[in-house]
């Protein structure tokens, strides 16, 4: 069988190995370069590969291809396998055709990043064999290829769930939808949200479905369908409706208690032990309870767990305090609503850094939340103007345009006591590579501030 592979990342790099384990006639083809890390284990595995070009001849004669989540399915190449009737998988699919282990899978607009981290932690320190995958941790099907584990915890873009057909997870979750990406489905919501539900394909009634019950858009598309596998909802007020609900069994608050039921256990934990702090980490740790709780993890082991989490790099990381003022990196924070819980979750008057790519963002959101937290909002961006538009008239803003101009803005609105919350609400794109990238020049500058 012929296997060829678009995309020379971690995705692409991680098929082409388990391709060569199977057998296949495997190569590999990078429209751009290939960083020198996967490209030193494509020479040293022998696996045919070229880079900076697609040469149609190689690539058209595949029986199967694995494209990397990045390659949107209506460039060309894609058009042109799809003519000729050549199926096209993401890596996550081809390592699911070849490995017999448990799955648990999480996809949403927001949180999924803390949820599989938080979960794969839980499992780890109860003495659980569980490999991590998917936009976090290493290529799935490298580890189905050279060190398979029982169990995996995925992390689950919407691009990776489309060029997914047979694979199965046996717990799913969903944290919430909102809009985000909107530039690869059509500029319609609805194709976005239909994305984030193929997480439910093939699931059977054995398997768990967790679901983030306080958003709307998922709270009604699940109560307006019957799912085959059990559905539990997780949300931030008191105990729901539970034959609205779809199950008999969820996770909620009773005062500051996170109560969660499930296979006729209850477990309780204040959220203030929780090491992971705001409304949305709770909203995380429910989903992360239940699923280790459908794992077989002691409760004594998941409290520890939950406890003993360390913060995640990029989403609401503490950074330093210089001269009283505490620096939070939230670079992960790429669309809208995750901006509104990082800003929810501020105790302190704060100095908000915004600004990127605009992915067709509705601000409106964020009015009342900026009109109670916010002393001044600093733009970083090439263009800052729709962010200006929708805040000047509620809160001071400043127009810059690299992270050195935004640092020297902040200092003339920042005092001892206050946070100033790089929380961009904006793709990376115009100034940084990505968001790591963006959070870690951050981080790097506020440490020379001391």
């Amino acid at each position: 069988m012929k296997l060829v592979i678009l995309g020379g990342g971690e995705s692409g790099t991680g098929a082409a190995l388990l391709g060569k384990k199977l057998g296949y006639e495997v190569f590999l083809s990078d429209k751009k370069n290939i960083d020198e890390v996967h490209k030193a284990i494509l020479v040293k595995e022998a696996i045919p590969f070229e880079e900076g070009v697609h040469t149609e001849e190689r690539i058209l004669v595949a029986d199967l291809v694995v494209k990397s989540p990045g390659i949107p399915d209506t460039v060309p190449m894609i058009k042109a396998l799809q003519a000729k009737g050549i199926e096209v998988i993401s890596e996550i699919e081809l390592a699911g055709r070849h490995s017999d282990a448990i799955m648990i899978c999480i996809t949403g607009s927001n949180g999924k990043t803390t949820t599989t981290l938080l979960i794969h932690h839980i499992l780890v320190q109860a003495g659980m064999d569980a490999g991590l995958a998917g936009n976090v941790g290493h290529s799935l099907a490298a580890q189905v290829a050279e060190n398979a584990h029982p169990l995996y915890v995925v992390e689950l873009s919407s691009f990776q769930l489309d060029g997914m057909f047979r694979f199965q997870a046996d717990i799913a979750v969903l944290t919430n939808v909102t809009p985000d990406h909107l530039d690869r489905y059509d500029y319609k919501f609805e194709n976005y949200v239909n994305s984030k539900f193929r997480i439910l394909n093939n699931m059977g009634k054995e398997g768990l479905f967790i679901y983030g019950y306080d958003c709307e858009v998922v709270r009604q598309r699940v109560i307006g369908q019957k799912l085959l596998p059990q559905a539990v909802p997780f949300t931030y007020g008191g105990e729901p409706d539970l034959q609205q609900a779809g199950g008999t069994a969820c996770a909620y608050m009773e005062g500051d208690t996170i109560v969660v039921r499930l296979d006729e256990k209850v477990f309780r934990m204040d959220k203030n032990d929780v090491s992971i702090k705001g409304r949305h980490n709770v909203y995380n740790a429910m989903a992360a309870i239940l699923a280790c709780m459908r794992a077989g993890v002691d409760p004594g082991a998941i409290a520890a767990g939950l406890k003993s989490f360390p913060q995640v790099e990029h989403r609401l990381e503490t950074v330093a305090v210089v001269a009283g003022v505490t620096y939070i990196n939230d670079s992960k924070a790429t669309n809208v609503d995750s901006a509104w819980y990082a800003l929810d979750s501020m105790t302190h008057p704060v100095v908000w850094i915004a600004g990127g790519t605009d992915k067709g963002n509705d601000y409106t959101v964020l009015y009342e939340l900026v009109k109670q937290k916010v002393k001044a909002l600093v733009c970083m961006g090439v263009d800052n103007r729709k962010l200006i538009e929708n805040f000047s008239g509620i809160c001071p803003v400043a127009d810059t345009h690299s992270l050195e101009e935004a640092l020297a803005a902040v200092q003339k609105y920042a005092c001892e006591g206050d946070t100033v919350l790089l929380s961009p609400c904006c793709a990376s794109f115009d100034l940084f590579k990505n968001y790591e990238q963006r959070g870690e020049l951050f981080k790097e500058k506020v440490r020379q501030l001391k």
